[in-house]
């Protein structure tokens, strides 16, 4: 009992050394030892990488998860050491809805059939973003967590004893300069004198040690940015992946619903004009007499050097002939197949002239390379003026 009451009036007494000490170089009545150059260096060094650290970990948690309540959620399950449950992808859950909707409205139906591809490319989309978090997360949050809560706090542990060290040296260094200026008055002094040089190398020994100990802990800050800069590497990747599998799902989905809309719309117009064919000879002599005659079936009108089909849909590109004016040179992007004898195989940053005819479709134009002809893409193409 009676060594920790020693041992907390001891600790007592150095703390409030250290606070007396602080507060008179804030006041600039005491002299403060001064770290030199390099160390100050390493020390602003680390302090900016982990202030950027902090602040690129923290966005790269809002790219993954933007939602706030999940990431809180997720903070949560990791502090208390429990797995974090699965969650659905907004993709995933936009593709399950689709899928849903189409067997609610007739999985044969265009509309049904449309729903059913674009939610499984959702579905793709929604898989591969998972997959792209989950790599983000392991490659690259985690080493830069583990640098914050690992090395950082051992680093901020020795700084704080380094400063502790320094402020007692400093004490020691002001007792000795007091017990001298007393000692030429008295020497009733000498004792004093002797006891504080003999404290002064004792601090001066554990600083020197601690500042070796920390100056190390601050170098070793070059490794973490090699670790950071692979990790940063392995992220990009990751993403790059991610986006290129995206960029193909939707060309794939694109490729199919291009191809297979003529046929939809087609089928929509035939389906029309055969259901209302019958309700149109049917109709009483009366009714005739006393309404305007509409026809059922849209009539599309006659456009000099352009077929009706053109306007339904339905394009031969031996009768296709250009406007007079309003045809346009573009650029192609991206390779794209035809996907029938109506449409023009392209293949990236090739020229080519197109236009728009009345009727079509504003998803598409017909393309001009030399004698062939046919429908393409508006997606595929850069418009030139």
């Amino acid at each position: 009992m009676e060594f920790n009451v020693k041992k907390l009036a001891s600790d007592a007494g150095v703390f409030f050394s250290r606070a007396m000490q602080f507060t008179e170089e804030k006041l600039g009545q005491a002299e403060k030892t001064e770290l030199d150059a390099h160390f100050e260096n390493l020390l602003a060094r680390a302090d900016c990488t982990k202030n950027w650290t902090e602040k690129i970990l923290r966005q790269t948690e809002v790219l993954l998860q933007p939602n706030p309540s999940a990431r809180v959620e997720e903070f949560l399950y990791e502090k208390l050491d429990r797995k974090v449950p699965s969650r659905v992808t907004n993709g995933e859950l936009l593709a399950q809805y689709m899928t849903e909707a189409a067997n609610d409205f007739g999985p044969g139906t265009p509309y049904g059939k449309t729903l059913i591809k674009v939610g499984e490319t959702q579905r793709r989309l929604g898989a591969a973003e998972r997959e792209f978090i989950r790599s983000a997360s392991i490659n690259f949050l985690t080493p830069l967590r583990n640098f914050l809560e690992g090395d950082w706090r051992t680093i901020s542990k020795e700084r704080r004893i380094l400063q502790n060290r320094r402020l007692d040296l400093d004490a020691c260094k002001a007792r000795l300069k007091k017990a001298k200026a007393a000692e030429a008055k008295a020497a009733l002094w000498n004792d004093e004198v002797e006891k504080a040089e003999h404290e002064l190398r004792l601090t001066q020994t554990e600083f020197d040690r601690q500042a070796e100990v920390t100056r190390l802990l601050l170098e070793g800050i070059s490794s973490t940015h090699v670790n950071h800069l692979r990790c940063l590497h392995e992220f990009v990747e990751s993403q790059t992946n991610y986006y290129a599998q995206c960029y193909q799902f939707m060309l794939d989905l694109q490729k199919q619903l291009g191809s297979s809309k003529g046929e939809i719309f087609s089928g929509t117009f035939v389906g029309n004009a055969e259901s209302a064919s019958p309700a149109a000879a049917t109709s009483p002599p009366a009714a005739a007499a006393t309404l305007p005659a509409v026809p059922t079936i849209p009539v599309v009108p006659t456009i000099v050097g352009v077929p009706n089909t053109v306007a339904e849909g339905v394009l031969n590109p031996n009768e296709v002939k250009p406007p007079a004016s309003g045809t346009r040179r573009a650029r192609v992007l991206y390779d794209y197949e035809a996907a029938d004898s109506t449409e023009l195989a392209l293949l990236a940053d090739e020229m080519i002239t197109v236009y728009s005819l009345p009727g079509m479709d504003p998803d598409w134009l017909i393309g001009e390379r030399g004698n062939q002809k046919g429908k393409v893409p508006v997606t595929y193409l850069e418009l030139l003026s």
